[in-house]
């Protein structure tokens, strides 16, 4: 552990969910629910007084009305999410320069250098979170430790609106108690086969051995324990390396014939392509997603507080395809999700899909290497021609919309999309 750096983590409280209720008082200490107001929708926040009922961030919703249904659910708006986050990090500025960003809502702030022009750490995060006040009327937990991995946790634990400081000295103590599924990347089935083996809590795992735990979590079993340590030396990296470019949207209907994949999935190829020629990137690696639509296992009327291995699941299944040369191609991209999708109907596993999206991965910033200069005397319009012609055609459109604006020109075979707060904010909309 690096016990000289000291790192905040500021989380913003019910964020959309708290933005509504400022803006709109009679919606104060009622169950409101932000987005999920499609059938097939997902929630973006869920106020605490909805967060009783067992309603969280990331369920779908037809299971938030399940749980709740009273709940008052309001489309999300992500432009004016957006700004309030502008004016959240323009406080985080005031504090230090080395600021992380993890979301709209959620930040890692190295201040180090500043602690001693406030006399400690916990002076600074109170400051901070007077400032988030003012600024936006708003509350943000703030968790203050060592290292990001203890500054999540103390800040988690805060919430809401708490200002929780841990010192290396105290770590330990704070960790060893609490439940193995708080510890990053313990996932459900993870945490199951831990505490069957007798690792329910940090400090069982710390006192375990690598043999102990590799018939459990294979190669990771020296990493967890570390983690359960509180063993964490990764920096704030003010200007995080995208490492996938991706998209994936629900359908109002389960779908496996017709044009409407064809359609989702022209509209994310000339999305991500889009993305990735902002950031100046191309990949070769293009991985399709499917969500299928029949439920397996859990108890869809399981209330409350259902830990997500008792919900109903809908499997996931992705294909993945390695290109030669990297690419930033719309045309490219849709060709290859499109094979992807028709090899999937034709496999004896096909079935109906709910959800469906694409990902761009292998990044590189590298330049492409020169066209070879063509025949003077040959035929034209050879296998070169329609490629060149596609990867030239982005840029342009990439060009019409900077001047008119993002709706001014589209493609004709991409399907009316449901735009979430997610998707918007990685379109830089």
């Amino acid at each position: 552990m690096n016990a000289s750096r000291t790192i905040l983590h500021a989380d913003m409280d019910a964020f959309f969910a708290s933005i509504e209720e400022r803006d709109r008082p009679e919606l104060r200490g009622l169950p409101v629910i932000v987005g999920a107001v499609a059938a097939r929708g997902v929630v973006a926040a869920a106020s605490y007084a909805a967060r009783q009922y067992g309603v969280r961030s990331a369920m779908p919703g037809f299971r938030a009305r399940e749980l709740c249904p009273q709940g008052i659910f309001l489309p999300s708006d992500i432009k004016k999410y957006a700004r309030v986050s502008a004016q959240i990090h323009e406080v985080f500025e005031e504090f230090t320069p080395c600021i992380e960003p993890l979301a709209l809502d959620e930040a890692f702030l190295d201040i180090t250098g500043s602690v001693p022009h406030y006399g400690s750490a916990e002076a600074l995060a109170g400051a901070l979170k007077r400032r988030v006040r003012e600024a936006t009327e708003l509350t943000v937990s703030c968790g203050v430790a060592p290292n990001k991995l203890v500054a999540k946790l103390a800040c988690s634990l805060g919430k809401p609106d708490g200002l929780y400081c841990v010192t290396a000295g105290n770590v330990r103590a704070l960790l060893d108690p609490l439940p193995i599924r708080r510890l990053f990347g313990v996932g459900p089935v993870t945490e199951a086969a831990l505490v069957k083996a007798g690792f329910a809590t940090f400090a069982a795992v710390t006192r375990a051995s690598v043999a102990d735990l590799a018939p459990i979590v294979g190669e990771r079993a020296s990493e967890l324990i570390a983690l359960a340590r509180g063993e964490d030396d990764r920096p704030v990296v003010p200007d995080r390396a995208a490492k996938s470019y991706g998209e994936e949207n629900t359908f109002e209907q389960d779908q496996l014939e017709g044009d409407l994949v064809t359609r989702a999935l022209t509209g994310h190829a000339h999305a991500v392509a889009r993305r990735l020629r902002r950031d100046c990137l191309r990949g070769r690696t293009i991985t399709l997603k499917l969500r299928l639509a029949r439920r397996r296992g859990g108890s869809p009327n399981r209330v409350a507080e259902a830990m997500p291995r008792e919900m109903p699941r809908y499997p996931l299944r992705t294909r993945s395809v390695s290109l030669e040369h990297a690419t930033d191609d719309a045309a490219v991209i849709r060709k290859v999700v499109l094979d992807l999708f028709q090899e999937f109907r034709r496999s004896p596993q096909a079935e109906p899909i709910r959800l469906i999206g694409l990902a761009v991965t292998n990044l590189t910033d590298e330049l492409p290497a020169p066209e070879p200069q063509l025949d003077l005397f040959a035929a034209t319009g050879g296998e070169r021609a329609p490629q060149s012609r596609s990867a030239k055609l982005g840029p342009a459109l990439d060009a019409i919309r900077a001047r008119f604006g993002q709706n001014a020109i589209g493609v004709a075979t991409q399907a009316p999309e449901k735009l979430t707060p997610s998707l918007q904010k990685k379109r830089g909309e």
